[in-house]
């Protein structure tokens, strides 16, 4: 037998100590659990788990390996607190866990030849991308903001809209994020396009008479590489890249030029003055289909959440903890500050799954114990091909 046999052997016979540990831990947990179910007593003790904690660190000898602890008991105590819901059903009076039981409930089938809205106009990224996910005949109209589309949604003047929410080389749209707070609407889809900038202006213009550059804020940032080399260019945002075009087009002025798709040049009769502009050759935006009601189409694949959580230590690790314990594969998370709210942040999280599959429920019902204003912000087929 080598050493490394003799090392593995004796790991097994801790290990076989441990597992006989965690078991009569657990079993007392539930007497615990049993007991509060009795007397009416909420789950978490953060006092307590604290000064569990705290005792465990000082019994170690080896100081190095206090990190390791507090993440060892946080977990356990993750577990213990999830065994104690399920026997107690602690929070199912929680709106926020009614409400997310109730859309889920009343989810609508997927409308036929819908009305759909983006932000921009004709020749817009969003415009392909609603093309792109529901085909070459949809009924497709551009609004001038993205306020603009929930609130098409809201009244009822549209069945989805599209909306770009995060871009390989600039990261998240964070306004959309915003936006999915305030409003009720639920991501019933998701698609990418490649972005492919090009500098665009009216005929008979060249590089040299350029003087001011138009585009979407996003647009500028993408191709922030190529404008560095034309620092005499003034650069000036527009609501969309596709009216940045628009504009140039009416404007008459060879001295200004619109950073946008080559479809936009084709559209206003432009020239392309330069192609693949942006920075990043492999620039891709995500786009979400988004829904004044929850979807559960075929082939949901990905959960959309939000929450945000008391701004204290260990408050996001036992979120976490949740979807570890359940084995759910978390595939995105992202914060936005809380307007109002300083050093507060709601947090949107992605993971695989679906809502209707068995034990999903209790996942949401520990999220909405454990967490604020938790929404599932929708379930959708994963497709970021």
């Amino acid at each position: 037998m080598s050493k490394l046999d003799v090392l593995r052997g004796n790991i097994d016979e801790i290990d076989h100590q441990i597992v006989h540990l965690f078991e009569r831990r657990m079993a007392v947990t539930r007497a615990v659990g049993e007991y509060k179910q009795e007397i009416g007593m909420p789950v978490l003790d953060a006092a307590r788990e604290r000064d569990v904690i705290a005792k465990k660190l000082n019994m170690l000898t080896n100081k190095e390996l206090q990190a390791d602890v507090v993440l060892l008991y946080e977990t356990i105590m993750g577990i213990s607190r999830r065994q104690q819901r399920n026997l107690v059903a602690e929070g199912l009076e929680n709106p926020n866990f009614t409400k997310i039981v109730t859309d889920i409930a009343h989810a609508r089938t997927s409308v036929q030849n819908p009305r759909v809205v983006y932000q921009g106009e004709p020749g817009a990224y969003s415009e392909m991308a609603s093309i792109r996910f529901f085909g070459d005949s949809v009924q497709a109209k551009g609004l001038e903001q993205f306020e603009d589309v929930f609130q098409a949604l809201k009244n009822g003047e549209a069945d989805y809209g599209v909306l770009p929410i995060e871009n390989s080389s600039t990261g998240a749209i964070r306004q959309i994020y915003d936006l999915m707070t305030q409003y009720d609407c639920f991501v019933v889809g998701e698609t990418t396009v490649a972005i492919q900038h090009c500098l665009m202006a009216l005929p008979g213009a060249s590089l040299d008479s350029i003087q001011t550059v138009y585009s979407h804020e996003q647009g500028l940032f993408q191709c922030e590489a190529y404008l560095n080399k034309h620092p005499k260019w003034n650069r000036v945002p527009q609501a969309d890249t596709a009216g940045s075009a628009n504009m140039v087009a009416k404007s008459g002025d060879r001295s200004k030029a619109a950073i946008c798709s080559k479809r936009s040049a084709e559209l206003y009769g432009l020239e392309i003055l330069a192609e693949a502009i942006n920075s990043n050759v492999n620039n891709t935006t995500r786009f979400v289909v988004v829904s004044p009601k929850m979807e559960l189409r075929e082939g949901r694949d990905k959960v959309s959440t939000c929450f945000c959580i008391p701004h204290q230590s260990g408050s996001l690790h036992e979120i976490l903890t949740i979807f570890a314990v359940h084995g759910l594969n978390m595939v995105r998370l992202e914060s936005r500050p809380i307007q109002g709210s300083s050093w507060e942040y709601m947090f949107f999280l992605e993971f695989t799954g679906d809502v209707t599959a068995s034990g999903m429920e209790g996942v949401f019902r520990e999220l909405t114990q454990s967490a604020e204003q938790v929404r599932v912000l929708g379930n959708f087929a994963s497709n970021l091909s």
